[in-house]
C-alpha cells in the first residue's frame, strides 16, 4: 500500500527514494509557504557560511600544502633532521674530547660502540651481498678443511688452557678446588641428561667456553674489571635517583630506616625504566646482539636464543614474551631452555635493590651476562634436542614492540607494571621470613628435646651443603655460612639470602672481628664473590609455581609439556649459578693490602675498617714476646710506632699479643 501526496510509501522506501521533507524541493515548498522575509534570511545564512568556508580553507591552504610537501619528501627530510642532529652531536663530542679526554672517556667509548654497529649494518645492507659473493671461494676451500682445522683448534685451545691453569693456580693453589668443582657439576648434569646420546657437544664447549672468555674478561683484564666497575657504578648513581621520588612520597625518615620504603622503590623506578628502553627499541637491539653472538657460535635456534638472551635484562616470565608467537610450536628441548634461562638469571629491576643492599655491582651484572651462554650450553646438555624443530635454520625471528602509543604512556606503564612485583616481594618476604622462624622455633623445640642446642635450618642447610660450598672454591672455615645462604637461596629465596649477604659483607667493611665466640660474623672476600654469583638466580622452588603460571598463561595447550620439564631446568638453573660461582673463585684476584704502616701512621684508630682489621692481624703475627720483651719480626721491626699501634689494636681487637 502506497500513502498519499509526499508522505512516504513502503515502495519508495525499498527503491531508496529520499525523503521530500529533507529535500531541497522541500526546502523550497518551505520558503514559498513561509513567505519573502524568511527566504531572503536563509539565503544570507547560507551566503555567509559559504564566505567562512572560503576564508577557513585560503588559512588552512599553507598547512595543507605542508603536510602534502613533508609526506612527499618524507624520506629526505628524515635524513636532514638525522644529519643535523649528528653534526650537533659530533660538535658536542668534539667539545667534550677536547676540554678534558679523561672525563670523556666513557662518552668515546660508548660511541665508538654504537658507531661501529651502526657502520656495521650499513655495510651489510649494501656490501654485504657482494662480499658474501666474494668470500664463497674461500669458505668452499675452507669447508673441505674443517674436519682436520677443527681438531687441531680444539688440541691448541686446550693445549693453551692447560698451560693457563699450570701457570695460574701456581701462585694460588686454592683456585684448583673451583676448577674440581666445575667440573664436578658438568659430569654430574651430564649423567642427569635426558639423552645422553644425543648432546650437542658444539654447543656445550662453546656455551661453556664463551662463559670464561667472559669471565676472563670481566675479571682479570684491566679493561674488563674496569669496564663493568664503571657500568656497576654508574647504575648505583643512577638508582640514587630514586630517592628523589621516594623521598617526595614517603618523606626522609621512612626511607632511610624503613626497608621496604628504601629498597622497593628501586624496582619501580629500574622497571620504569626498562619500559621506556624497550619502547624506544634498546632493548630489542641490545637483545638480537647478544643472541645473534649465541647463536652462531653454539648452532642453537633464533627462539630459544633470543629468551636466553632476554634473560640478562628481564625476568623469567617477561623473557618469553619475546618470542611469544612461537611457544606454540617449540620442541620440549627449545621449552626447557627457555625455562632454565629464567632460573640461571634475574630480573634487572630485581638487581637494582640487590645493588642497594651493598652487593658488588659489577659482579651482579657479571654474573647475569656469564650465566646466558652457560644456561643454553647446560640447557642442552640436560634436555638435547631429539626432534625437528621449526625454527632451526631460521634467518630471524620478529621481535613485538610494546603497545604504548608515546615514550609517556610507556614510562607510565612500566611504573604501573611493577607495582604487582612490588606486592609480591613484599609479601614473600613477609610470607618467607615468618615461615623460616617458625620452622626454626620448631626444630630447635625438636633438638632440645635430645639436648641438641640451637637446631636451625640454616644449620641443617650449612651441614648439608657444605661440601658442595667448599667445591665452588669457599674457605671450609667460610663453607658453612655459605652452604647456609645456599639453603635460603634454594629452599626460600635468593631476596632473603643476599639480605643476609649484604650484613656479613657489612660486618667485615666494618672491621668486627671475624669470630665472636663460636659464631663467624663475616666471611672472606673470594667466599662473598663466590656466593654473589651462586646466589644469582631465580632457581628456588617458589620459582616454579612463577614460572609455570607465566608460560601457561602463554601457551595454555601446552600445561603438560611445560609441567614435564619444569623440574629438570630448575636443577639446570640451580648448577648454572654454581658452574658461575665455580668460575668466579677459579679467577679471583686477591685484593692486596697496601703498606699498612703507611695506613697506621695517617689513622686516627677512632672507628675500625677491614684495612684495619688486616693490618692489625699482621702486625699481632709479628709480635714476639720473650722474658717480658716485646719485639717484632719482618718490616715492623723496623717502624718506630709499632708499639704504639700495637697497643692501639688492642683497643679494638682481642689477641693473644695483647
Amino acid at each position: 500500500l502506497e500513502m498519499e501526496g509526499n508522505q512516504i510509501t513502503l515502495a519508495s522506501l525499498e527503491k531508496g527514494t529520499d525523503n521530500p521533507a529533507f529535500s531541497f524541493e522541500g526546502e523550497k515548498r518551505h520558503d514559498e509557504d513561509c513567505g519573502g522575509p524568511c527566504s531572503e534570511s536563509r539565503e544570507e545564512r547560507r551566503e555567509g557560511k559559504g564566505r567562512f568556508s572560503s576564508y577557513c580553507r585560503k588559512a588552512l591552504q599553507p598547512a595543507s600544502e605542508a603536510k602534502h610537501f613533508c609526506k612527499a619528501h618524507a624520506k629526505v627530510l628524515r635524513r636532514v633532521v638525522l644529519g643535523l642532529l649528528g653534526v650537533a652531536y659530533l660538535c658536542y663530542f668534539i667539545a667534550a674530547c677536547y676540554l678534558n679526554f679523561q672525563r670523556a672517556l666513557a662518552l668515546v667509548v660508548m660511541t665508538a660502540v654504537v658507531a661501529f654497529f651502526i657502520c656495521w649494518d650499513v655495510f651489510k645492507k649494501h656490501c654485504g651481498a657482494k662480499v658474501l659473493l666474494l668470500l664463497h671461494p674461500i669458505g668452499k676451500c675452507f669447508q673441505k678443511s674443517w674436519q682436520w682445522l677443527k681438531w687441531l683448534l680444539w688440541v691448541t685451545l686446550l693445549a693453551g688452557l692447560i698451560v693457563w691453569l699450570a701457570l695460574d693456580t701456581g701462585r694460588n693453589p686454592e683456585q684448583l678446588i673451583s676448577l674440581g668443582g666445575f667440573c664436578v657439576l658438568v659430569l654430574f648434569l651430564f649423567a642427569c641428561s635426558k639423552h645422553h646420546g644425543a648432546v650437542s657437544w658444539r654447543a656445550v664447549f662453546w656455551g661453556l667456553g664463551l662463559e670464561f672468555l667472559l669471565g676472563l674478561f670481566i675479571l682479570r683484564t684491566t679493561p674488563g674489571t674496569q669496564a663493568f666497575q664503571w657500568l656497576g657504578d654508574q647504575i648505583q648513581y643512577f638508582l640514587g635517583y630514586t630517592t628523589a621520588g621516594s623521598s617526595f612520597v614517603f618523606g626522609n625518615t621512612l626511607i632511610e630506616e624503613v626497608f621496604a620504603f628504601q629498597t622497593l622503590p628501586i624496582i619501580v623506578f629500574f622497571s620504569c625504566v626498562m619500559s621506556i628502553l624497550y619502547y624506544l627499541g634498546v632493548m630489542q637491539w641490545l637483545i638480537l646482539k647478544i643472541s645473534w653472538l649465541l647463536q652462531v657460535s653454539m648452532g642453537t635456534t633464533p627462539t630459544e636464543t633470543l629468551s636466553v638472551a632476554g634473560n640478562i635484562f628481564v625476568g623469567q616470565t617477561e623473557a618469553p614474551l619475546l618470542i611469544r608467537p612461537y611457544l606454540p610450536d617449540m620442541t620440549l628441548s627449545e621449552i626447557h631452555a627457555v625455562m632454565t634461562g629464567g632460573f640461571s638469571t634475574i630480573a634487572g629491576s630485581v638487581m637494582g635493590a640487590y645493588i642497594s643492599f651493598g652487593i658488588d655491582a659489577a659482579s651482579l651484572i657479571a654474573a647475569s651476562v656469564m650465566a646466558a651462554p652457560c644456561a643454553l650450553a647446560m640447557a642442552k646438555l640436560v634436555y638435547p634436542e631429539v626432534e625437528e624443530s621449526k625454527f632451526k635454520g631460521k634467518a630471524s625471528i620478529r621481535l613485538s614492540s610494546g603497545e604504548e602509543q608515546n615514550i609517556l604512556e610507556a614510562a607510565s606503564n612500566g611504573a604501573a607494571a611493577s607495582v604487582g612485583l612490588v606486592a609480591n616481594i613484599a609479601a614473600n618476604l613477609i610470607a618467607f621470613l615468618a615461615v623460616l622462624e617458625f620452622i626454626n622455633a620448631t626444630l630447635r623445640w625438636f633438638g632440645e628435646m635430645v639436648d641438641i642446642e640451637g637446631l636451625t635450618f640454616q644449620v641443617i642447610c650449612s651441614y648439608v651443603l657444605m661440601p658442595v660450598a667448599f667445591l665452588m672454591g669457599a674457605d671450609w672455615a667460610d663453607s658453612p655460612l655459605v652452604a647456609e645462604l645456599l639453603g635460603i637461596k634454594i629452599f626460600l629465596n635468593e631476596f632473603v639470602a643476599y639480605q643476609q649477604l649484604a650484613t656479613y659483607k657489612k660486618n667485615r667493611l666494618m672491621g668486627l672481628e671475624e669470630w665472636d665466640g663460636n659464631r663467624k660474623q663475616w666471611i672472606s672476600e673470594r667466599a662473598e664473590s663466590i656466593t654473589t654469583f651462586a646466589l644469582c638466580g631465580f632457581a628456588n622452588f617458589s620459582s616454579i609455581g612463577i614460572t609455570l603460571g607465566g608460560l601457561a598463561s602463554m601457551v595454555p595447550q601446552r600445561k603438560g609439556d611445560l609441567a614435564s620439564v619444569v623440574l629438570r631446568a630448575l636443577l639446570t638453573g640451580m648448577c648454572v649459578s654454581m658452574l658461575n660461582a665455580c668460575l668466579a673463585g677459579l679467577l679471583h684476584v686477591p685484593t692486596e693490602v697496601g703498606d699498612c704502616a703507611m695506613f697506621f701512621s695517617t689513622t686516627n684508630f677512632s672507628s675500625t675498617s677491614y684495612t684495619m682489621y688486616t693490618c692489625c692481624k699482621q702486625l699481632f703475627a709479628s709480635s714476639v714476646l720473650q722474658n717480658g720483651t716485646l719485639s717484632f719480626t719482618g718490616s715492623w721491626a723496623e717502624q718506630a710506632g709499632s708499639v704504639l699501634w700495637l697497643t692501639e689494636c688492642c683497643g679494638h681487637y682481642n689477641h693473644t699479643a695483647c
